[in-house]
This record gives structure tokens, sequence and C-alpha cells, in this order.
């Protein structure tokens, strides 16, 4: 025991002085607080330093091997197409809407087989998980439900802080953080049907290059990964931005990296209510959600969410650019297919699918 507070406290202490772990003993300090093996205080001190000091790839990617090989139930859907997955890593300053999970149904609607992996709210008012609950997926089911989810409707969620997905540790963990670390980003990336296709908004500019190479070494094959602006300076969202440009790396088949700016004005979308995109409670959001799917919210909104999906529908090869992306998801948007993909995923993903949709029905009545 000696040995590991003395393996763990000498790793701080380089931390605070600006020096990197390998991925061996990145993988070995996640591993005692997986398994709890030292003081809430230690703990808590570790993803301080390392987010202090800025986490490399590396560092990153044993944070991640160990989450995904001692406290991940996984799972293998049985698709002909590559696996995508798209999430925000939270954390970020202007607390958006659930605009990845809008954006994920959109892609779904189109046939892209989304695997996703979330959480409930810390830090906002309003999780992934909290509203995917709301409107009557069953966020609380076994990872093999979310899996034949996936199979059946092209979408799924698995719930990051479930002992049925994360049965050790993950949840007790993320449940006591208050503020972005590696741990976000990491623990993100577990995800139980390993996607090999992957769009990321990440909570810190700096972040974006570290975790797209982490991406890269874990085994994604195309990714891309972004910090949006918001038109107030300092203030960004793990999301693509209407409001502001919003810095993108892409990782291409090739293994090659590609850093740019996306200008939402050169896509021709202006923003008119940058507050409107901000959540607010539970209750309002789950429907406000339901109403952006069948093409009845703001316009803000509408092209915040569609502008997201794009970036999902390009990396997933379903759009040529963005452009076409965005065209396409407000196309599906209009039409009700996103709604209607909403509506089979509350009856795949479901064990009691009857309650599951008699909430969707019910909260339909108030859109």
């Amino acid at each position: 025991m000696e040995d590991k507070l003395r393996f763990f406290g000498k790793n701080i202490d380089s931390l605070i002085k600006g020096n990197n772990l390998s991925r061996a003993d990145a993988r070995e300090m996640f591993r005692q607080i997986l398994m709890n093996e030292q003081p809430d205080l230690q703990q808590g001190a570790f993803l301080a330093a390392i987010t202090a000091k800025g986490a490399t790839p590396q560092e990153i990617a044993g944070g991640w091997e160990t989450i995904f090989d001692l406290d991940t139930v996984k799972v293998s859907p049985r698709l002909n197409v590559p696996i995508v997955e798209n999430c925000g890593t939270g954390m970020d300053t202007f607390k958006t809407f659930n605009i990845s999970t809008a954006a994920s149904i959109i892609a779904a609607a189109d046939g892209v087989p989304m695997a996703r992996h979330g959480a409930r709210a810390i830090t906002s008012k309003c999780g992934t998980i909290d509203l995917l609950e709301s409107v009557g997926i069953d966020v609380d089911c076994e990872a093999n439900i979310v899996k034949k989810s996936i199979e059946t409707a092209n979408i799924g969620i698995f719930n990051g802080m479930s002992s049925k997905i994360h049965p050790c540790a993950l949840g007790r963990i993320l449940s006591q953080i208050r503020f972005g670390t590696i741990l976000n980003i990491a623990a993100s990336l577990a995800n139980p049907a390993s996607p090999t296709i992957g769009v990321r908004g990440v909570y810190d500019e700096k972040m974006i290059l570290p975790t797209l190479e982490t991406m890269q070494e874990i085994g994604f094959k195309k990714a891309l990964v972004f910090h949006g602006k918001s038109s107030k300076d300092g203030i960004g969202m793990d999301e693509i931005s209407i409001s502001g440009k919003t810095l993108v790396a892409e990782l291409k088949t090739d293994g090659s990296i590609h850093e740019y700016t996306i200008d939402p004005r050169e896509l021709g979308i202006s923003c008119k209510d940058e507050k409107d995109l901000q959540a607010t409670n539970i209750a309002n959001e789950s429907i406000r959600f339901l109403r952006l799917l069948e093409g009845e919210e703001s316009a803000d909104r509408e092209n915040i969410a569609c502008l997201n999906a794009a970036a999902v529908l390009y990396i997933s090869d379903h759009a040529a650019d963005l452009q076409e992306g965005l065209e396409k998801a407000r196309s599906l948007v209009a039409s009700g297919k996103s709604l209607a993909k909403l509506k089979e995923w509350v009856t795949v993903q479901n064990s009691e699918p009857p309650l599951g949709l008699a909430k969707f029905d019910a909260l339909m009545c108030f859109c």
C-alpha cells in the first residue's frame, strides 16, 4: 500500500512541475482511481494537476484504456457499415441545449448507425441521459438492449453513469467532478460498441488536437473534433457554433490530420438570439426537443442542430461536405423523418415499450 501511495504522489508532483506521464503510468493512475485505492483528496489532486498541465494523447489514451478494459461492458452490433458516435464532452462555459442528441437522431434518420455514450447532468441543467429519459428512452437498460436498438433503429444510448454499462466506478467519479478534466474525454471515449468514426465537441480549444490524436491512437479511422466560439469573447461550446467561428481538426482515412475553421456565415447561417441556444430546465427542454425534431422550433435551434448533424453526415460519407449535409439535415427534419426516428428509438430501446411510448405521446400533446 505504501508503494502505491508513493507512486501516486510522485506522479502528481511530476504533473504539477509540468512533466508528462507515459501511457502506462497514466493507465496505472486511473486504475487506482477506478479501484478507489487512493483517498478522495489524492484522486482530485491528480485530475486537477493533469488538467492544469494539459493532457497529452498518451495520457488520455491511458485513461481510456483503463476505463474500457476494467469498467466497460462491451457489445458488438451486427452491421455492414462502420458505427458512428457523436458527443460533447460537457463542462464548457456556454451550456447549450442537447444539440448533439438532436444531431444524432437527424443523422440516424438518414441511415447513419449511431452508438451514443452519454451522462446525466452534472454542471448543466439538462444532460443527455436526463433528456432522453424524459421522452421515453429506457436509459437504465442492459447493454444488449442498446445493441439491439443500434441494429434495429440505427441509434442507441449507453448510460455512462449506469452500473449496467460501467459496473465498477465511473458513475461514482463523474458525479463528483465539477470541472472539465481528462476524464470527460477518456470516459466518453469508452463507448461499449467501439465506434470507428467519431464527431466530438470539447470544452476547451486546447483539447482539440490531443483529443483527435487520442482517437487515432485508440482505433478511430475518421473523426472530427471541434470547439465552437460564442459571440462573447472567452465563451465557448462543445458544439459547432452558429454565433461564432468553430475551430476544427479532422482525421482522414489516410491518417492525416487537417485543421480548419467553420464560419456559419459562409453556410448562410446567422444567429438571431444566442441566448435561445442555452438550456433551461428538463420540463421545458423536453418539449422544445420534440418541437425541434418536428420542425416547429426557433430557426436558431434548428440551424445549430442541423449544422451539427451535417458534421455527422459528412464524416460518415452521407454528404460530400457540410453544405450538402446541412441541406439534407433540414430536409430530414421538415419531412418528419427525424421525429419518426425518435419514436422508433423509444420503441426499440425499452424494456417496457408501452410505458416509453406513453411518455413520448404525453409530451407530444404539449407540442
